[in-house]
């Protein structure tokens, strides 16, 4: 994984994976000014669509206070993932990809962000605002269909450390960002150790101000 540029102020969100590229982002913005412009506030998170180790596509940022993130027109209106272009031939992130369906739903609310299982399969969710944060590994959290979770909660986040985590020792640690895979877990309790190795997941980084 790739550090986060070392000029990146503290009170701007970086890309745990990334640390921010070139790529153009929605409404022509690069990735690194869509993380790094301290005067831009309108957008409450950007959110990353992965396969294993490759992020597909652009960096999507988020202004409206509810975001669905979905495979296949017309199961919503937001963030289509079957429309990125995807060069991964792995049966399973192609076997994975088909079960997203309707996928899930961001909603920003007064207590913090809910995330709200829309598909017909389970979905794995990792924030360290849903863990006590002098815990030695933060847990995944399944999250079946049809139910949800406050994923992310702004008080707890700013009042985190780093936690002694292996996954999160080899990356820029930040308390505002929330992965999450669908269909398959990982984690101490799963075969794959890292969300790098799941088929398909979502890096979602939060505006700390």
């Amino acid at each position: 994984f790739s550090s986060a540029p070392a000029d990146c102020p503290d009170s701007v969100p970086s890309s745990t994976e990334t640390g921010g590229t070139n790529c153009l982002a929605p409404g022509g913005l690069s990735d690194s000014q869509v993380l790094q412009e301290p005067g831009d506030r309108s957008h409450w998170c950007v959110v990353a669509y992965w396969e294993e180790k490759t992020r597909v596509g652009r960096l999507y940022s988020v202004q409206e206070p509810s975001l669905d993130i979905f495979y296949d027109l017309p199961q919503g209106n937001g963030f289509c993932l079957g429309q990125l272009n995807s060069d991964n031939k792995s049966q399973l992130v192609q076997k994975v990809r088909s079960k997203i369906g309707y996928g899930i739903q961001l909603t920003k609310e007064v207590d913090g962000v809910w995330v709200y299982n829309r598909s017909s399969y389970p979905i794995f969710i990792k924030s360290a605002t849903l863990d006590n944060p002098d815990s030695r590994t933060l847990l995944v959290h399944k999250v079946f269909p049809g139910f949800s979770i406050k994923a992310f909660d702004y008080e707890k986040a700013y009042s985190l450390q780093r936690p002694n985590d292996h996954e999160f020792m080899q990356q820029p640690w930040t308390g505002f960002t929330v992965q999450i895979s669908f269909v398959k877990g990982w984690g101490q309790c799963y075969t794959r150790q890292f969300i790098s190795s799941c088929p398909c997941w979502l890096e979602v980084i939060f505006n700390n101000r």
